[in-house]
């Protein structure tokens, strides 16, 4: 019998040490578990506008339509007691970033959650099912796909009552309408690529449910899909209500960073130099889209070997998903395995 190397063989104690120069046990298990810094400065932004959203409208100084002054129509510049100065009504627009930041992150979360549900709900049935079902419902995404998302929002928005027009969970839901079809479409394939696979098969020969094996055996396994999905349509939702909101097709009265990018819109901020009274609502616009852009492309970096492999070299692995560390070893003749 041939002598095994114990260089192939590792350690004798089964840590990976050995086999990652310069890193201790401890230190090289914490690396191999550290989520990638997209993830980090990502999650930090976005929870830092969730927390503003839910205690903001708490903690602001004044209510939105509070009046500093009725006797001016001019607005005031940022000072001490107005953070960011007021508009020509003299309102404090400190107060109104505030207060209207829990309805912009309300329905542009509740648009991707609503959105989320129909796209794995469509997308899973389509590829497990196939056949006619798959045809009516991929045919149903396509439909969706080829639409004109933000006119098709104006037109069934415009119609509405006026006080539909300022409801959260009334635009949330329209709003997801249009942002289903490319998650389901996403969803379809990555469940035709898992109904072969051998644990879905012996679930289907001990005589499990349709149902079940759909949500216990395909589902849990295009968790991170539907996480990438549920972070771009709340990214799509986001965007949307703002643009509906700058455009005038939602009520004024819903409070949010679009209407004061509207009001500063419709009364010259910007040729004025007013720049207290646009820049802040539209940098939240944009840090919030920023910080949930930085997770989508960090849980792709988690969820795609390619890319683990690209930015490693293919020699150290920084994030698994698993606890046992896998390192490439070189073949006797000098080229990697």
């Amino acid at each position: 019998m041939t002598a095994l190397d114990p260089a192939l063989v590792g350690p004798p104690d089964g840590s990976a040490s050995d086999l990652l120069p310069g890193l201790s046990p401890r230190r090289s298990r914490a690396t191999r578990r550290m989520p990638p810094a997209k993830v980090l400065l990502g999650g930090i932004v976005t929870a830092f506008f969730v927390l503003v959203a839910l205690l903001g409208p708490l903690v602001a100084p004044h209510a939105a339509g509070w009046v500093a002054n009725t006797s001016s129509g001019t607005p005031q510049p940022p000072s001490g007691p107005l953070w960011l100065g007021t508009d020509n009504m003299q309102h404090d627009l400190f107060s109104q970033l505030l207060v209207g930041s829990r309805s912009t992150l309300l329905i542009a979360f509740l648009a991707g959650a609503i959105a989320t549900v129909l796209s794995v709900a469509v997308g899973v049935t389509a590829g497990y099912l196939g056949g006619v079902v798959d045809e009516i419902l991929s045919a149903l995404s396509n439909i969706f796909l080829a639409l004109p998302g933000l006119l098709i929002l104006m037109v069934i928005i415009s119609p509405l009552p006026v006080p539909d027009k300022g409801n959260s969970l009334v635009i949330g839901f329209v709003v997801a309408i249009t942002s289903w079809a490319y998650g389901a479409r996403a969803l379809r394939a990555q469940t035709l690529a898992l109904r072969g696979q051998d644990y879905v098969v012996s679930a289907q020969v001990i005589g499990e449910r349709k149902s079940r094996i759909i949500l216990f055996e395909i589902v849990p396994n295009l968790l991170p899909i539907v996480a990438a999905s549920f972070i771009f349509t709340v990214i799509y939702g986001l965007g949307v209500y703002v643009a509906l909101c700058y455009l005038g097709v939602v009520s004024p009265s819903s409070g949010s960073w679009g209407t004061m990018l509207q009001s500063a819109q419709s009364n010259s901020a910007i040729g004025n130099g007013w720049w207290w009274w646009y820049l802040p609502p539209a940098l939240c616009v944009a840090l919030v889209g920023f910080g949930l852009a930085l997770l989508n492309f960090g849980i792709d970096e988690i969820i795609n070997p390619r890319i683990r492999s690209a930015r490693t070299g293919g020699r150290d692995v920084k994030f698994q998903l698993g606890l046992t560390p896998v390192v490439r070893q070189a073949s006797p003749e000098g080229e990697p395995r």
